[in-house]
């Protein structure tokens, strides 16, 4: 964090205000993780993090700002996604450990920030720009990797020129976004977290090449 965090009236925020500003922010994704979004109040955050309504109002308009705080921090960490597909090889044996580590890379993100995603998810579907650019900003990392990738595998001759590559990538991208937000859900349908990740990396292999792994 820089000196150049501003509070709401514009102020230069010093080393003490940046540290509470923090310790608010900590509180508030620790809250988002146990409590439904539109159950946390400023109240609630302020004294969990052992100061006032009016310090959290120093830093916050409301808590769904500091809530795009959060999620904009997160959609920074969401852009070095785009390395579990940038730079790899999709052919033989390289394909299936591309596709097993982008559906590894993919479900952990999810997990470790599943409490401000649903957020996210939730603010998007009600139409709220900010939380849908944010969102977009994530997928779009692994998105436009992908399809590079298939543009190069169909420029060597190695899939179909009728396949749609931004089509496809979009579509693969999506599907890891939805199973990576109900991966609990799998759970009530007795799959195993450990049968969900290699059917997955399956469907991407397949999406991507056009092929069976090569395992």
């Amino acid at each position: 964090m820089t000196g150049q965090v501003r509070t709401v009236d514009g102020r230069v925020a010093g080393r003490r205000g940046q540290a509470t500003r923090q310790k608010l922010l900590d509180c508030l994704s620790e809250m988002l993780s146990s409590s439904p979004y539109r159950d946390v109040k400023v109240i609630d955050v302020a004294r969990k993090a052992g100061t006032s309504p009016a310090t959290f109002y120093q830093y916050f308009p409301d808590v769904e700002g500091a809530v795009l705080e959060i999620a904009e921090e997160m959609a920074k960490e969401g852009a070095t996604l785009t390395d579990l597909v940038a730079g790899r090889s999709w052919v033989g044996k390289s394909g299936w450990q591309a596709a097993e580590d982008l559906v590894e890379g993919f479900l952990s993100f999810w997990r470790k920030h599943d409490a401000i995603l649903r957020v996210i998810d939730l603010g998007a579907a009600e139409g709220d720009k900010r939380f849908y650019k944010i969102r977009m900003k994530i997928l779009n990392a692994v998105t436009n990797s992908l399809t590079d990738s298939i543009k190069e595998l169909q420029g060597k001759g190695k899939l179909d020129k009728d396949v749609s590559a931004p089509a496809m990538a979009g579509s693969l991208v999506a599907m890891l976004a939805a199973v990576a937000g109900h991966q609990k859900g799998f759970q009530s349908w007795g799959v195993k977290q450990a049968e969900l990740k290699p059917n997955l990396a399956l469907l991407v292999h397949l999406g991507v090449t056009g092929k069976k792994p090569t395992k």
